[in-house]
């Protein structure tokens, strides 16, 4: 059988189309070499060759643009807690480089003195990215992790409607111009930071209310703030929430398109609501209506971007009637595992993890998840705290180690970016939450946030 010869075509490239492809092409090639890039020797030995060094002196300035706060928070310029982040017996530093909006690769070295040193790293608004890395005398160490750094204005058009928490004074660290970093411990210690930007990490950003938001003071904090200590360099968690939000509030303040304006192809966003649509009374208001109804619109709007939109049922509230557990949320919980079922989404059921784990703890010890203080345990304190809808370091951390079994179960792709040392989990034989130990954050706050 003889083969029809085909006639070869020929293309041909203009010399304004080649000029163009070039400009381009060089365009992105000085982009990339020109991106910033922050390096930071902390030692006590000489610095290191391109390497800006830092001393207990280095107080944050703006035309520096990096450098020690005193408080943790934008443009203070009083001597700096804890003086030096290396070496401090039990000092809290707070270190800050400012960046531009983005996700970050971030390096640093530890230890290498004379004496066993205990650092844990928290980022922006207390994120908790490093927990205890610890190292004996005369070793060193270093650990890797991505972390996101946002503002306010949207790409398209407009900015989010910050609330009066977020806005300060000063603005909480999630919004301002810096990439702050709390430095805490034990005899912490960092002799070097490397900053580099991470455009290719995935980012994971979370949309939902208060018991998922970065809680910028102590005793309160949330799964959100808890999830990027359990993912190494590459993925960096975005946490959106904020205390007081309903999916159609979420969306009102323009929320939603901030997250959508930045999302590009395989990043994820979990949505967790609940606890503030059920207080929604308008006409048609309900789990199974407009709740179900603003899922889809948030699954839509991932999906539009090439995003990955999981969804996770709101975790209980602590409500026992003598050794009963009572639900509050059941409603919620099953609406979601609806949608995920109608619109083929993963959903990792935070709800029934939750209620596992507080049921494992018991009515009385549950109140060690949640925060429940007498008073006196926090400066200024003078009344007992009892909050039964928030929760503290440990509630926290234990709720993220429930999310991360869900992404272990629905998400593989992720669940390759967890850290090695993260371990299985399971929520009916939690943590002993006398043996938790999370170094506290120097700034406490005895009001309750919005939605409890």
């Amino acid at each position: 059988m003889q083969i029809p010869h085909c006639k070869r075509r020929r293309s041909f490239f203009s010399f304004s189309q080649l000029a163009i492809f070039f400009a381009a092409l060089l365009g992105a090639i000085s982009t990339a070499r020109s991106a910033p890039d922050y390096r930071f020797d902390f030692g006590s030995d000489a610095t290191r060759p391109g390497f800006q060094k830092i001393t207990s002196q280095t107080t944050y300035d703006s035309k520096q643009g990096y450098g020690f706060l005193s408080s943790g928070n934008e443009g203070s310029s009083n001597a700096p807690a804890g003086t030096n982040v290396s070496g401090n017996s039990n000092a809290v530093s707070f270190f800050a480089v400012d960046v531009p909006e983005g996700n970050y690769d971030v390096t640093l070295s530890f230890g290498g003195g004379t004496n066993a040193t205990s650092t844990t790293v928290k980022a922006e608004s207390r994120r908790l990215m490093l927990e205890r890395v610890q190292t004996p005398p005369g070793v060193t160490s270093t650990q890797s992790f991505s972390v996101n750094v946002r503002r306010p204005a949207i790409s398209t058009g407009g900015e989010v409607k910050l609330n009066g928490r977020e806005k300060g004074p000063p603005m909480v660290p999630d919004w301002d111009d810096h990439l702050t970093f709390e430095f805490n411990g034990t005899n912490p210690s960092v002799t070097s930071m490397v900053i580099a930007p991470a455009s290719s990490a995935i980012t994971v950003y979370l949309a939902g209310d208060s018991t998922v938001t970065d809680q910028a003071k102590e005793p309160w904090s949330s799964w959100g703030q808890m999830l990027p200590r359990f993912f190494g360099p590459g993925v960096a968690v975005a946490d959106h929430a904020e205390s007081g939000e309903a999916l159609f509030t979420f969306q009102s303040q323009r929320r939603l398109d901030k997250i959508i304006s930045t999302m590009k192809r395989g990043d994820y966003l979990f949505i967790q609501f609940g606890h503030n649509d059920q207080k929604d009374k308008s006409p048609g208001a309900g789990p199974f209506t407009t709740y179900t109804e603003n899922l889809k619109r948030f699954i839509a709007a991932a999906r539009e971007k090439g995003g990955i939109p999981v969804l996770v049922t709101p975790m209980e509230r602590r409500r026992w009637v003598g050794d009963q557990f009572q639900p509050t949320l059941a409603d919620y919980a099953e609406a979601v595992r609806r949608v995920g079922i109608s619109e083929k989404v993963p959903v990792i059921d935070l709800n029934a993890m939750s209620i596992r784990f507080y049921m494992a703890l018991g009515p009385e010890n549950s109140t060690k998840a949640f925060v429940h203080y007498p008073e006196n345990t926090f400066p200024g304190q003078d009344k007992p705290l009892k909050d039964d809808t928030h929760h503290n370091v440990y509630g926290g951390y234990e709720l993220a180690r429930c999310v991360v079994e869900g992404i272990r179960a629905d998400l593989p792709d992720l669940a390759k970016h967890l850290r090695g040392d993260t371990g299985s989990f399971s929520p009916s034989s939690p943590d002993d939450p006398s043996k938790f130990n999370i170094p506290p954050s120097p700034f406490t706050v005895t009001e309750k946030p919005a939605g409890n």
